[in-house]
């Protein structure tokens, strides 16, 4: 079954389990897939709101949609609360003791662990373009687990414009955790 945000059920599919599971990707397709010309300079983009930002470790998703849209070398700031903070203790532990986003993506392939499997997703994104984060989160704490703090989303922007340019382009992710940016072919 397809759920809302509500717990509501959407669509439901049934028969071979493989052929059903395809159907149903393909409706959440068609929900949640959106067209865009091409990757921005900037992407702006909140998990949706509580709960979905509730922490770091469930506003990941939104991030990771995100990756989609921005170029490479591009700016992706998320604005999620985190007020429960990382959220889960693999995961924690992930974000606090690796020595460096590439050391995550590079972990993750010797020792898979669920949680960690997030802070590797998070370290792909970081060796594609920089991350900035607007969050309830301290910024000396924000820092230590490599994204750039920030206080507002107009102070992030605004950083991201002063690195990027003026005639930057920007892409606009307001619900994030599911949303799925596709470049449209040209």
């Amino acid at each position: 079954v397809v759920l809302d945000e509500h717990k509501e059920i959407l669509h439901a599919v049934c028969g071979h389990a493989i052929l059903a599971h395809r159907e149903g990707c393909a409706f959440l397709d068609r929900l949640y897939k959106i067209s865009v010309p091409r990757r921005a300079d900037i992407v702006l983009v909140s998990p949706g709101g509580y709960p979905k930002d509730i922490n770091l470790y469930q506003a990941q998703k939104a991030l990771d949609n995100a990756k989609h849209a921005v170029r490479d070398g591009g700016v992706i700031v998320l604005c999620a609360s985190c007020a429960e903070g990382l959220g889960e203790k693999v995961f924690e532990r992930w974000m606090t003791t690796c020595p460096s986003t590439r050391y995550m993506t590079e972990e993750i392939q010797r020792h898979f662990e669920l949680g960690g499997h997030k802070a590797a997703a998070i370290g792909m994104v970081m060796e594609k373009c920089r991350v900035f984060l607007v969050s309830d989160l301290t910024q000396e704490f924000v820092s230590k687990i490599f994204f750039t703090p920030y206080a507002t989303l107009d102070e992030a922007y605004r950083a991201a414009r002063e690195l990027l340019g003026e005639n930057a382009s920007v892409t606009v992710m307001p619900f994030g955790g599911s949303t799925l940016p596709e470049v449209s072919a040209s």
